[in-house]
């Protein structure tokens, strides 16, 4: 089994907790534990838990390109070479030619397929439906889920929807009964020193529960997801642990284990988890729109250090430094300008540009905030309007009537707005057709495209045929379905 390995290495892990007592009154029944005899432990909470936590097994395949390439040929001249050319279509004189032998990603080689099995955790959050939220890479490329419950029974899932920017799935189980879920937390009350509780299957043996403390808060800057807030703690998290519960002592959910910092691929105490709220925000988008809708504020900047608090002469040490705003961005509508500091949203202290960016990330488009600046070493506060971030991910790539199989963002090359396509699964609808991974989809039948939401429109009315004007490299093509 081949799984791509990062000196931050995603994990799979799974979780589980939803029993009462509060903090204090879990420290009150172990010191009343202790007077009587009885040691404490986490056992009670723990068999409350565990129900709620699942292990998740996948069967999968991807695919690469043929081995031969395209040596001698110039980067600029390879899109006009394979089967999709502008000069091999049907009626072409260069049709029989060597230039039309191919599909134009290698040299006339066929993808090489290589399958694998992974391994993973999973949370119950809605027992109702069969909701299963877990980590994006734990499911990525699947071909078959199955889902094996703390009491031995399993079933088979799907993905309803994933958001790899945040690396968050949802999957949903099939003839499911008798679900436990878990009760999830405000993970914006946590604090430095809290124990917490790490559930999952590590290295595929089964439900594991490890313990410690939140080691630190908002930790970003990590390069393992674009949108990063992370809980750090010391609970052991190993591989096989990705997607697990990060638990607080009343078993409730704080965060969905995600990654561990491993030079040589094993535990050093330090963990890495996605706070319940953002876990919350992107799986309630899933369930609604079928992707994530993220608000931005439209503003470049980086994080406010000593030296450029002293340079800017800002009294403050920790927050947001905005060196530009975008025109007619919910920023510049709002006011804030190049120079202001961000130190709070909503109230809550701005740790880092980073930070700010996961939690605007985190919130629906429309929401309005509050955000406290510095300028010119005075406070203010700003009321602004999230608008829709220009880097929406798709949240599944089977939501697009007639190019099913197909995961989309938006994009924009050369000031002309299209839809990326990030992935195209091998068999698919959108195979079929011929759209591959990195093309760009200007059109559909003779209609301008700018972005997901009006591809969405004119695929949702059904049409006889689709004509899609794609960008494939420095060629533009179309490509046919009836």
């Amino acid at each position: 089994m081949k799984r791509k390995s990062l000196v931050l290495s995603a994990l799979a892990l799974s979780l589980a907790m939803a029993m009462g007592s509060t903090t204090a009154n879990a420290a009150e029944s172990a010191a009343s534990a202790a007077s009587s005899g009885q040691l404490p432990s986490l056992a009670p909470m723990l068999e409350n838990v565990m129900p709620s936590v699942v292990s998740i097994y996948v069967e999968g395949h991807t695919t690469h390109a043929g081995n031969a390439g395209k040596e001698g040929i110039p980067p600029q001249l390879q899109p006009f070479f394979g089967e999709n050319s502008p000069f091999c279509q049907e009626g072409s004189p260069f049709l029989s030619s060597p230039m039309c032998q191919g599909d134009g990603d290698d040299d006339g080689q066929p993808p090489q397929q290589e399958n694998f099995q992974a391994l993973g955790a999973g949370v119950v959050i809605n027992a109702e439906k069969g909701y299963v939220v877990t980590n994006s890479h734990v499911v990525d490329n699947a071909d078959k889920i199955q889902v094996r419950l703390s009491d031995g029974r399993k079933y088979d899932g799907k993905v309803l929807g994933k958001d790899p920017r945040s690396d968050i799935a949802l999957v949903q189980l099939k003839d499911f009964k008798n679900l436990t879920a878990i009760k999830v937390a405000d993970s914006d009350q946590l604090r430095v020193g809290d124990y917490t509780v790490a559930i999952g299957n590590p290295y595929g043996l089964g439900e594991t529960a490890t313990s410690g403390i939140v080691s630190a808060l908002g930790r970003s800057g990590l390069n393992i997801e674009n949108y990063e807030n992370f809980i750090q703690t010391d609970a052991a998290i190993n591989r096989g642990n990705s997607g697990g519960a990060l638990v607080n002592l009343n078993g409730e959910l704080v965060g969905l284990n995600t990654a561990i910092l491993a030079p040589d691929g094993g535990n050093i105490g330090i963990g890495f988890a996605i706070p319940s709220n953002m876990v919350k925000s992107v799986v309630a988008q899933i369930v609604e729109f079928g992707e994530v809708k993220r608000g931005e504020l439209g503003i470049t900047g980086t994080e406010l250090n000593s030296e450029l608090a002293q340079a800017m002469k800002v009294d403050a040490q920790r927050g947001a430094f905005v060196s530009q705003v975008r025109p007619k961005s919910a920023a510049d509508e709002a006011g804030i300008k190049a120079g202001d500091v961000i130190v709070t949203l909503n109230g809550k202290a701005v740790s880092s540009f980073s930070a700010l960016r996961a939690q605007v990330g985190s919130l629906p488009v429309g929401s309005k905030v509050a955000l406290g600046l510095l300028r010119e070493g005075k406070p203010l506060t700003v009321e602004v309007t999230l608008q829709q971030s220009n880097q929406a991910q798709v949240a599944s790539g089977n939501l697009y009537s007639g190019i099913e199989g197909a995961e989309l963002s938006n994009t924009q090359v050369d000031d002309k707005k299209g839809v990326k396509v990030d992935n195209v699964k091998p068999g698919s609808a959108a195979a079929k057709i011929g759209l591959k991974k990195d093309d760009i989809i200007l059109g559909v039948n003779q209609q301008p495209v700018q972005n997901i939401g009006e591809l969405r429109k004119i695929l949702d009315s059904k049409p006889a045929v689709l004509a899609l004007n794609v960008r494939r490299g420095d060629a533009t093509i179309y490509l046919l379905a009836q």
